[in-house]
């Protein structure tokens, strides 16, 4: 008789220096990535009486409160189309942004266990985080186009551009959730202040009001915020508002930068993980 070799140990040594992802690596992973995607979609719908139509009663009543607020009583223009479709983009995709990046903030600190017991690519746990506020979004524009029809409001070429704005909205959500997800792991006053610097950053950011009110001096400045290109974008690929001029491009670089950065910050840190979560 001839006994069976018994496997081989394999030890998973923290790196040293710099690293970047390995994308075999999250490719043979992508089942646990899909797993805690929709682990998450369940439930945020669990027991909820309304289920996913919450995702087109938020942006519905969002806009509503700012069509009174800006369009009736502040008078705020909107592009020359109705002001009702002009917040309603705007809420969406910011509805997306802000909870997306609050899911990513506390995913690693939420599978804590998942980190310290079982060895897997960390960056997919922010990465799972932004992908079911995608079916929100998705339930959301097809709200959009039931406000299109009813205010006679006509899509353009410009909507071919969509799948570009889309991707840059993941790279900026996923970017700033992968930094403050890394940051939450060591000092968990990150959680605490993502709520204020979510409604903070509303107001600095065109949602409910155009980009064109910005003066011209300050409008560089002002798309340093890579949410304020992003949602003009959305603007412009969906409902043919005019195109927010080529500031747009300083929003797409910012977005970039941050993804690049918090990626280098991520693999640095991640190897320390295990011990501080």
């Amino acid at each position: 008789m001839t006994s069976t070799p018994s496997p081989e140990w394999i030890e998973n040594r923290p790196t040293r220096g710099l690293r970047w992802p390995d994308l075999g690596e999250l490719w043979q992973h992508r089942e646990l990535a899909a797993f805690l995607a929709i682990r998450d979609l369940k439930v945020r719908y669990k027991q909820a009486v309304f289920g996913a139509t919450w995702a087109v009663l938020q942006p519905l009543a969002g806009a509503a409160v700012f069509t009174i607020v800006f369009g009736r009583l502040a008078n705020v223009p909107s592009e020359g189309i109705p002001y009702p479709v002009f917040a309603f983009v705007g809420f969406a995709v910011w509805s997306y942004a802000s909870g997306s990046i609050t899911k990513a903030t506390q995913s690693l600190v939420n599978n804590s266990a998942l980190v310290t017991k079982v060895y897997f690519p960390r960056i997919l746990a922010p990465l799972s985080a932004i992908v079911p506020g995608l079916v929100d979004l998705a339930l959301s524009l097809l709200a959009l186009a039931v406000l299109m029809v009813i205010f006679d409001v006509d899509p353009t070429w410009a909507i071919a551009t969509f799948p570009l704005w889309l991707l840059a909205l993941m790279v900026t959500v996923f970017g700033i959730g992968l930094v403050l997800g890394t940051l939450n792991v060591s000092y968990r006053d990150v959680n605490q202040a993502i709520a204020l610097l979510v409604q903070l950053w509303l107001f600095v950011t065109p949602v409910a009001y155009p980009s064109s009110l910005v003066p011209p001096s300050w409008r560089a400045l002002y798309f340093v915020n890579p949410m304020s290109g992003v949602v003009e974008g959305f603007r412009w690929a969906l409902v043919g508002t005019p195109w927010p001029g080529s500031e747009v491009f300083i929003s797409l670089a910012t977005s970039t930068f941050i993804l690049v950065g918090g990626i280098a910050y991520f693999e640095r840190t991640e190897r320390r993980f295990a011990d501080v979560i």
